[in-house]
């Protein structure tokens, strides 16, 4: 039998649960494709469905023990092998991909649909870049579309250097927005480097302290409020969270919106396709998205690598390479 390493958790708690040990190579179905991972990355998707936190995630991820034990839901790679009935893709072919429904990126090998969120990596990217391009910015897509956001809106990023934010910086500058960003001070040329037209220092200004007033505050790192953020937004403005907020109100506050005039809150449930994949992957090939990238770690590393993404303090993406 052929063995590969895999990061195998098999209950959920902190990254010291992980184990790096010699797992089968999964062997791909008619309509499945064998995936050499490349590199892959280790964010928050990973981090909650690592611990099963929070609680709710364990009705996709297994109530009492992980369902899927090898986590990573973003990769590079390229195909090692083929289904029979697979049209799409060709051994060789080099990928990029995003699945959190069975994982399997933090190994050697993986095995994915060819139906499934996968698109040909962008030519100008090298694996460990490329493998960065799907987690971060799938959400901010799916929050920035929600949002309606359309050429000439005023756009307010909070946590510009975030995987989230820096992708939202960029897609939002592709749109036609004016952006102003927060960050930190090490990084506002960073942040000014990925688009943005205005960059705030959180550390020496209050940004729901300004004068100014936008369409959209889109908080990429849930650290300000609804109501914070209110005084700042247009008369029909929008707030999105990518956290659930104080006592869960972003969700029920999303709820209400449709029966409320104003102000509003989006909550969007996010999703990704193969084409949204496809999407990304050409705006990079097109130089219009450059993942930020902070540390990389060998796989016998990996839980080094989840106790600095637990420290909230990354700048972009944290890689690995198996």
């Amino acid at each position: 039998m052929t063995t590969m390493n895999a990061a195998v958790n098999e209950r959920y708690g902190p990254p010291e649960s992980l184990v790096v040990k010699r797992v089968p190579v999964p062997v791909p179905r008619s309509d499945e494709l064998l995936i050499r991972v490349r590199a892959t990355t280790v964010n928050r998707t990973d981090r909650g469905f690592l611990r099963g936190e929070p609680f709710l995630t364990r009705f996709f991820s297994g109530l009492v023990r992980p369902k899927y034990p090898c986590l990573g839901c973003e990769f590079a790679g390229e195909i090692a092998a083929i289904g029979a009935s697979v049209t799409r893709f060709a051994v060789g072919d080099a990928v990029i991909g995003f699945n959190d429904s069975r994982f399997g990126g933090h190994a050697d090998y993986m095995v994915l649909n060819e139906k499934d969120a996968i698109a040909r990596k962008p030519k100008n990217l090298p694996f460990e870049q490329a493998a960065a391009l799907t987690e971060g910015a799938h959400y901010a897509l799916c929050d920035i579309r929600a949002a309606g956001i359309a050429a000439g809106q005023r756009w307010l990023v909070n946590g510009g250097t975030g995987a989230i934010g820096s992708a939202a910086v960029q897609l939002c500058k592709h749109f036609g927005a004016h952006v102003t960003a927060v960050c930190g001070t090490a990084h506002l040329e960073t942040v000014h480097g990925l688009g943005a037209d205005v960059v705030i220092d959180y550390t020496k200004e209050d940004f729901t302290l300004r004068p100014d007033r936008f369409d959209v505050v889109f908080d990429a790192v849930g650290k300000r409020t609804f109501r914070e953020c209110r005084r700042i937004l247009t008369e029909h403005g929008i707030y999105i969270s990518t956290e659930l907020g104080p006592n869960a109100e972003n969700p029920f506050l999303a709820l209400t919106a449709p029966f409320r005039s104003g102000q509003k809150v989006l909550f969007p449930i996010p999703t990704i396709t193969a084409e949204d994949v496809r999407f990304l992957a050409e705006l990079a090939e097109r130089g219009e998205l450059r993942p930020l990238i902070d540390r990389t770690y060998p796989l016998e590393r990996i839980a080094e690598a989840y106790r600095y993404v637990e420290t909230g303090q990354k700048i972009g993406n944290v890689i690995i390479i198996p």
